[in-house]
């Protein structure tokens, strides 16, 4: 599968380019940027051309990675989708459920293969976590993943407006509705910077999951866990957070998959949009101080 890389910035360029440069069947066949200098630089660092017109790397590709703002990803992933390329997104899909909902329609009428890289999904710790936890009458389940995003390379405008909630929250509901099932409404408060917590309720009567994210708290205080409980304990996730570019040759060949034989990913942009939807709902919940119920 050939795959152009949408996007120049640092996760495009050391986790999407690099996992594609040194994958063993995949074939990283460009770079599109907005910025052609910039996209011909980090096409050079991988000896693959660099593009600013989007329409001649999709006659040149069977498959775009995209690695960019989630706004500018909407119109990426329809114009790709309508040129009938498989989309390997990031997270969130969209910032609203509007623009996820044209995610989840250019793929559909396209029939194009999906896979959104919420990345502990493609780690091996995460699998036996999941498994772990389907083996278990489950009561409910916690998160928190405190992080200090500034002077990190991850410090982007995007991020700094819409904060933990829209940049880790994907990743934290990727892990609990999975395994707790899906979110029914959500409770949300607000503290220092940036920091949430929020109250999921899921759709099994009495299962319910509370999470903490934040990108603005002290560095000596960062960290990440997760876990589930139930009739037979505590099943505990320390995600990975090392090796994204493996996770992300993971999911190249889940994609790969999927396009051959027709068949839905896990973590398509259906799924996505679901993550969307509870996001959403969080941002009115902590708006309005009240509980706020998850659009079908």
């Amino acid at each position: 599968m050939r795959v152009g890389v949408l996007g120049t910035g640092h996760w495009a360029r050391t986790v999407h380019a690099a996992a594609l440069a040194t994958h063993p069947s995949a074939e990283l066949a460009g770079v599109w940027g907005r910025d052609l200098a910039k996209a011909k630089a980090v096409g050079a660092e991988f000896d693959v051309p660099g593009y600013a017109d989007l329409d001649a790397l999709l006659a040149d590709v069977d498959a775009v990675a995209v690695a960019v703002p989630p706004s500018v990803q909407v119109g990426l992933a329809e114009r790709a989708a309508a040129a009938g390329r498989h989309l390997l997104l990031e997270k969130p899909i969209g910032l609203s459920l509007a623009e996820a909902d044209r995610v989840v329609a250019a793929a559909t009428s396209a029939g194009v293969a999906s896979v959104v890289f919420f990345t502990f999904r493609f780690q091996p710790g995460t699998a036996t976590w999941l498994s772990q936890a389907a083996r278990t009458r489950l009561a409910g389940g916690a998160g928190s993943w405190l992080s200090a995003l500034a002077g990190s390379p991850f410090d982007s405008a995007w991020r700094r407006e819409h904060g933990a909630l829209w940049d880790i929250g994907p990743h934290a509901l990727s892990l609990l509705m999975p395994s707790l099932g899906p979110v029914t409404a959500v409770q949300a408060g607000a503290g220092a910077g940036d920091t949430v917590h929020l109250v999921l309720q899921h759709a099994t009567p009495g299962v319910a999951s509370t999470l903490t994210l934040s990108h603005t708290v002290a560095p000596m205080s960062t960290g990440i866990e997760f876990f589930v409980h139930g009739d037979a304990g505590r099943v505990v996730l320390l995600p990975d957070t090392e090796h994204p570019v493996e996770a992300l040759q993971v999911a190249v060949d889940e994609l790969a998959a999927a396009a051959l034989t027709g068949g839905r990913h896990p973590c398509d942009v259906g799924f996505a949009r679901n993550v969307v939807a509870v996001l959403a709902t969080a941002e009115r919940a902590l708006e309005s101080g009240c509980r706020e119920l998850v659009e079908g």
